[in-house]
């Protein structure tokens, strides 16, 4: 039982971090349409131009609420989420019941996760590989770091076979890479919109909503956002609210395993 009350709680952690999130009073900012003026004798590549609108950074942090929905187990909770790119991910889950109170705290990398329920006192390690529980093989590292922020996931923009089509202000990519078919829209600014992803054989899909933007300095992202992942009989619906988004400040990530605490596997 304290086994399966951790490791759904790691699922939640893993999850509520492949995603951004959607504030309860944002600013609602449409991305620019963006202008790609012609060089005489050169031919513009569409993809290049997708990818310098991609957001760059070094550190990310934010406070959201999460609405979490795990096989039919809903939750309310608050998150705090750090980020030190291409390094590690902490998040820690806030439960308010007249006062805030942390039950649990994750610290991803990209080799391993790490959990603490503090509710009951008990740690887990994980090999990366424990996400694909509910968000299949496709996810490695830089998947989450990508779909946190509302960047467009680099295997996709880097797949060469990939069909491109674009229609006003919005672009459509699509193709299939390694067994899972893609579908990317992105909007004005080529800031993404949507993400689909499914795998048949696999019985696995995973599908992404970024509704409206919000600006952090100079920097948009989405603020709105709308997530439904199922392996099989397995399923996950969130929706996340910011209340806040911070860029490139100096973070901490303090993670310990207290001496008393008892490992969950």
């Amino acid at each position: 039982m304290k086994k399966n009350i951790l490791n759904k709680i790691g699922i939640a952690l893993c999850l509520l971090v492949i995603v951004s999130c959607k504030a309860r009073k944002p600013i609602v900012v449409t991305p620019p349409p963006v202008a790609t003026p012609p060089v005489a004798g050169k031919t513009v590549n569409p993809i290049d131009v997708i990818k310098a609108q991609q957001l760059n950074f070094n550190t990310f942090s934010a406070r959201a609420g999460a609405n979490l929905d795990i096989d039919g187990d809903k939750n309310d909770v608050t998150l705090n989420i750090r980020i030190a790119r291409d390094k590690k991910i902490w998040v820690s889950v806030v439960k308010t019941v007249l006062v805030d109170i942390e039950i649990a705290r994750a610290l991803i990398t990209p080799d391993s996760i790490l959990l603490l329920n503090k509710f009951q006192g008990l740690y887990s390690k994980k090999p990366f590989s424990f996400i694909h529980t509910y968000g299949g093989k496709q996810f490695n590292y830089k998947t989450l770091e990508s779909l946190l922020i509302g960047n467009a996931l680099p295997e996709i923009l880097n797949d060469k076979s990939t069909n491109l089509q674009t229609n006003s202000d919005n672009t459509t990519l699509t193709g299939n890479l390694q067994n899972v078919v893609y579908k990317l829209l992105l909007g004005p600014g080529k800031r993404v919109t949507q993400l689909n992803l499914s795998n048949p054989a696999e019985a696995q899909t995973l599908q992404v909503a970024n509704r409206e933007y919000t600006q952090s300095g100079n920097k948009i992202v989405p603020s709105q956002i709308d997530i439904q992942s199922a392996i099989k009989s397995k399923k996950i619906q969130v929706n996340l609210q910011y209340t806040r988004v911070d860029f490139d400040q100096q973070l901490e990530y303090p993670f310990s395993i207290p001496e008393s605490y008892k490992p969950a596997d």
